[in-house]
Parts: C-alpha cells; structure tokens; sequence
C-alpha cells in the first residue's frame, strides 16, 4: 500500500461515514438544497457509502442523475447494495474514479466533494478536472475535516482552485468542517 492509500479512509470503517448520529449533525438536505435542484447533473466524489447520494438523488428528481464516484470498489459496493431493486438505481450511476482521474466526460451542473480533497496526491490536476467537468455557472461544495486539514492547509487548497480558475464564492456553515463553494464563471 502507498502512501496516498493509506490517507484514504478504509472500507472497514464506512460504518461511521453513515450513521444516524452523523446525518442529524450533518443533514445532507441543509448542506446540500442552496445548490442542487430538480434536472441536474450532479456528481458526488468521494461517495463513500453515499451518505449524501440517496439525498442528491431525491432533490435531482426523475430528470436529474447522481454521478457517485469513489476511488475504493467496496464503498461503491455498499452504495449498490442499498439502491439495488430501489427506483434510486435509475438516478444514481456508480463510478470508480483512480487515484489520479475521476474519468468522466459527462458535463455537471454541481460537484459534492465531501471530506475528501485532502485524500488528493495532485489536487491540482484534480481541480483541472472539475473545471473541464462543470458546466459554466456550475459550483462545487468543499467540505474538509478541520482534524485532518489545518487552516494553512485549507488556504493552499483554496490557492490551487483560484490557480485553475474557480472563484471562491461562500463559505457555507457545516458542522465540524471547513467549507468552500467555488464557481465556474
């Protein structure tokens, strides 16, 4: 196992991404319905078990699609598991990512990437991509975890987005984390 793997959280411990206690101090619905609206594409990187996808897929609606992107096939294999035989599976297309691409072609309106950026071993080439996959106007919502992401880790994450071309817009209010919303413009 490389370095960068070992900063990835394991599959053992997805139990703890998807608890209860998690969505009631973290309500997927709050953080996520300023941005994402019925008809949109949208993509959720970093899904893990999909603690937020069920949620993007409801506010999707029938004529929007969540892209659940993870880099490990077994987070992705808990997500199948629970939208398997649900209506869910029309809306929500799974997708692993590599460690150095997401991989997609599909143009998004909004992208979710939720504790995870700091997984990145190239965050700037990861936002080179975001930028090639948004559509113009389109946001990504940053959380990152304030125990595993200092401050001045945060602001040269913010530097690599700005150096793509993203325009940091709001910091959005979400419990235990520091957040960014950037634009496409």
């Amino acid at each position: 196992m490389n370095q960068d793997q070992k900063r990835v959280c394991p599959v053992e411990r997805a139990g703890h991404l998807d608890s209860k206690i998690r969505r009631w101090v973290q309500d997927p619905r709050k953080i996520l319905s300023p941005y994402v609206k019925a008809g949109m594409t949208v993509l959720d990187q970093g899904c893990g078990p999909g603690f937020f996808t069920m949620d993007l897929a409801q506010m999707v609606g029938s004529t929007g699609q969540v892209i659940a992107s993870d880099l490990q096939a077994g987070m992705l294999a808990k997500l199948r598991a629970k939208i398997q035989g649900t209506e869910w599976e029309q809306r929500i297309r799974l997708h692993q990512c590599t460690e150095s691409r997401i991989g997609l072609n599909e143009p998004m309106d909004f992208v979710l990437c939720f504790y995870m950026v700091h997984e990145v071993p190239d965050q700037i080439a990861f936002f080179q991509e975001l930028w090639t996959l948004l559509k113009s106007g389109g946001q990504v919502l940053i959380a990152e975890p304030p125990f595993h992401v200092s401050k001045a880790a945060f602001g040269r994450m913010l530097e690599k987005a700005r150096a793509v071309g993203f325009k940091p817009t709001a910091q959005p209010r979400v419990f235990l984390s520091k957040t960014t919303l950037l634009k496409k413009e």
